[in-house]
């Protein structure tokens, strides 16, 4: 619950929800290149100013993330909110 709570409080300083098949991210900044091709070709994600779905981490805060992947992923620009 308290991951969960702490997810609706941070989720509005972000612009891109991030799902890979490990991880959930929100991040502010996110470049994705295809670096083979293929039938599983290889996704190589970049992601600034992250925040990680991980209830094992001590800093779920991260500068910078990279993530190499032959699998599904999810990236999604997240609505404006009016504050």
């Amino acid at each position: 619950m308290q991951l969960a709570q702490e997810y609706q409080d941070v989720v509005g300083m972000f612009r891109y929800a991030v799902e890979t098949d490990r991880r959930f991210y929100l991040a502010n900044n996110v470049d994705v290149r295809v670096l083979s091709e293929g039938p599983r070709p290889i996704l190589e994600v970049e992601l600034n100013d992250a925040w990680v779905w991980d209830m094992y981490r001590k800093s779920r805060f991260v500068p910078k993330v990279r993530v190499l992947s032959f699998k599904d992923l999810n990236v999604e620009e997240l609505p404006k909110v009016d504050i």
